[in-house]
């Protein structure tokens, strides 16, 4: 008896472990509202929990909803788990294949129990199943463009989770199964799942929460570089980006200045509402624009800055009239009577062992002569018109 007791005191070890993370997941939501996966993750975790309750504990006590309950809350579980890393990801999951997988697993659960009985049958469904649906997580997850080192280590845990579930099985499971609970709690097959589903279950709720804390650590990152509105960088993460990569790029590299023509009639006439929204679709044409490893930022009101690594002054100022094409015949939403939206832009190319606030000064310069020469211009040369 006290070998039962034992063994049934460490079986609740895994359960409790989950519980507690299911618990840090809702705790975690409530103060941060918008991860909107947190829940869905906590009940992921409190489902599984309650499978294992159910299995171990012998809730309910006859062998055949036994195993339908305890089947139907880990299938629960891993698709739920599965949807929160996919909203996470903010990748579609589509519901209705959530059910048809659902009702199969069941509906294989309760023929190999009731119309044919055979728990190794059972075994097989509900691990490979649940392999196979773990599997389809990692597709769309390693498809995600740039992700960060967190996003990474989780896509390598879940396949490791999803993985085990086949060689274990088949290593640890056969026709030797015996059908009695007794038999089967002392398998090399139970045993061999608590411990594996359990430590990684751990591993990757652990890996979940502390891409939780990156995520909140993440937004609150781009909260202070990024422009609210425009979604370029703001001021200052412009200026953070610049200290950083600056003195590590080779030359040559060129820095355009835009500024909005007539921006201020635009809010008098039109209304401040109507003035955000052209700078919201000017940041999103300077984005569509610039290549990947440009740096784009609004240094403040109308006036924004492209920071071009690796280009000279011949590719910038090509780059630059391109840009000013785009402006012009861009549609902002204003009235069919207002004038059309132009912009006036400043190019400046580094000098070898020039500071950044020579190589901003000469773009600036040239931004004011585009300015006082009648707007809607690229400036590449001091008071020389284009």
């Amino acid at each position: 008896m006290d070998a039962v007791v034992a063994r049934t005191i460490l079986s609740l070890t895994g359960p409790g472990i989950v519980l507690i993370f299911s618990l840090a997941f809702a705790v975690f939501w409530l103060i941060e509202r918008r991860l909107h996966y947190l829940p869905v993750l906590a009940l992921s975790c409190l489902l599984f929990a309650l499978g294992s309750l159910s299995q171990i504990l012998h809730w309910p006590p006859e062998a055949g909803p036994n195993a339908l309950v305890s089947g139907a809350l880990y299938t629960i579980a891993v698709l739920l788990n599965v949807q929160g890393m996919l909203l996470r990801a903010e990748k579609p999951f589509n519901w209705w294949l959530c059910l048809i997988v659902f009702a199969i697993i069941m509906a294989l659960l309760w023929y190999f129990f009731y119309i044919d009985r055979n728990l190794t049958a059972r075994v097989y469904v509900q691990n490979f199943g649940y392999g196979l649906i773990m599997l389809s997580a990692t597709v769309p997850l390693a498809k995600r463009p740039a992700p960060r080192p967190v996003d990474c280590v989780l896509f390598w845990v879940l396949l490791l989770f999803a993985l085990q579930f086949f060689p274990r099985t088949l290593l640890t499971a056969g026709d030797w199964i015996a059908p009695d609970a007794a038999a089967f709690a002392n398998s090399l097959f139970w045993q061999a799942m608590l411990f594996s589903v359990g430590l990684l279950a751990a591993v990757l709720a652990l890996t979940l929460l502390f891409a939780a804390f990156s995520d909140v650590l993440h937004d609150l990152r781009r909260e202070r570089d990024y422009d609210a509105l425009t979604g370029v960088l703001n001021r200052r993460g412009f200026g953070d980006r610049i200290d950083a990569e600056l003195p590590i790029i080779d030359n040559p590299v060129s820095l355009v200045l835009c500024d909005i023509d007539h921006f201020k009639s635009i809010n008098d006439l039109y209304g401040h509402d109507q003035g955000d929204a052209v700078l919201r679709e000017l940041g999103e044409v300077l984005r569509r624009n610039a290549r990947k490893r440009d740096i784009i930022g609004r240094l403040g009101g109308e006036e924004f800055a492209i920071l071009m690594p690796d280009t000279d002054g011949e590719a910038a100022l090509q780059f630059a009239e391109r840009l000013r094409i785009a402006v012009e015949g861009h549609h902002y939403g204003l009235p069919a009577t207002a004038n059309g939206v132009t912009a006036s832009f400043g190019l400046a190319t580094r000098e070898p062992s020039e500071s950044w606030n020579d190589l901003f000064k000469s773009a600036d310069t040239r931004l004011y002569v585009a300015k006082r020469g009648g707007r809607n211009r690229v400036v590449h040369q001091d008071n020389a018109i284009q």
